[in-house]
């Protein structure tokens, strides 16, 4: 009987701990690339109230590149959704010789998408090809429309390539708004950083 018992618990355990594996690796299901830091390439846009994430915000946001943020158009939510990233820009890819002065270094929550289909300069990244025509792993669309974008680009300079680090939202000033729809999330504020999983990963990578 204690044998069988003992046999029970060891079947436990490993279950448990199984079990957290499966959760703990969730972050890295479906091919997507998803790091706490490295480098990145910026731009901007606007018309920025209706994220793919599902709630807006009212601090400095951006979309993220397809293949770190999680998910795929239409599938809702990916992991990326609400973590904040503190960015700086270091050079312009279209302009070389330039060497200064940059914007100031922001801190962005991240509440939206920036697909692979019609951005493939960009956020064109995929399981096959890592890096976008910039030779960056990571894109940032900073959002025109809460101030994000006027901070960080120079004057006369709308795209630059630079670095980034996950930080805590605790460093982001803003606030959220109300959910736009069912399945909107933004946890990653809460999850923890990277690996930590927030909302998950929706769908396969490009």
């Amino acid at each position: 009987m204690a044998r069988t018992l003992f046999a029970f618990f060891q079947l436990a355990a490993v279950a448990t701990l199984a079990s957290g594996l499966v959760t703990a690796d969730k972050r890295a299901t479906g091919g997507y690339v998803q790091p706490a830091s490295g480098t990145a390439s910026f731009t901007h846009y606007s018309g920025c109230s209706q994220p793919a994430c599902g709630i807006a915000a009212s601090g400095y946001t951006a979309a993220i590149s397809q293949l770190s943020f999680g998910g795929v158009p239409g599938l809702g939510p990916g992991d990326a959704c609400g973590r904040c990233f503190a960015l700086t820009g270091t050079s312009d890819p279209y302009s070389p010789a330039y060497t200064g002065p940059f914007g100031q270094s922001i801190v962005v929550k991240v509440t939206d998408l920036c697909p692979v289909q019609g951005n493939q300069e960009w956020c064109g990244q995929s399981r096959s090809n890592p890096n976008n025509q910039h030779n960056e792993p990571v894109h940032f669309d900073i959002c025109d429309d809460t101030g994000g974008s006027a901070k960080f680009f120079p004057s006369g300079h709308g795209a630059l390539t630079g670095k980034f680090t996950e930080v805590s939202c605790s460093q982001w000033s803003g606030s959220d708004g109300s959910p736009l729809w069912n399945g909107a999330c933004i946890k990653g504020e809460s999850a923890g950083l990277w690996p930590a999983v927030g909302c998950g990963n929706q769908g396969t990578a490009p």
